[in-house]
């Protein structure tokens, strides 16, 4: 049996670890949307995790209902939080399987952040 070329080993995970960082960048620049409420509360969270954006239907602001609007702001907020979590496992699951797999077996058992 011969031993594994470590020099090509490097260079494959040179390039994905390049290749991770890309995405990351790629992620960052994406965002998503959630709302709450029936859409009177709106929030979009890019794939850094991190909230951009926050709108509130004015009706809601007039309608004076303190509780219900805190309620559906936290609501949207974890909807566009999840949905982003949602994207940048799909997203790193797919790029583990493709050619960075032979790395990790086949790409089966790549933990996701």
């Amino acid at each position: 049996m011969s031993e594994p070329d470590l020099g090509a080993l490097l260079a494959r995970a040179q390039e994905m670890q390049s290749r991770l960082a890309q995405l990351q960048r790629e992620l960052a620049r994406r965002s998503v949307e959630a709302s709450a409420g029936g859409g009177m509360v709106v929030a979009v969270a890019s794939g850094e995790l991190r909230i951009l954006e926050v709108r509130i239907e004015p009706q809601l602001l007039e309608s004076g209902d303190r509780s219900m609007l805190q309620d559906l702001v936290a609501a949207a907020v974890n909807a566009a939080l999840a949905a982003a979590q949602k994207m940048v496992q799909e997203e790193m699951q797919q790029a583990a399987g493709g050619p960075l797999a032979g790395l990790f077996g086949g790409g089966t058992d790549v933990p996701t952040p």
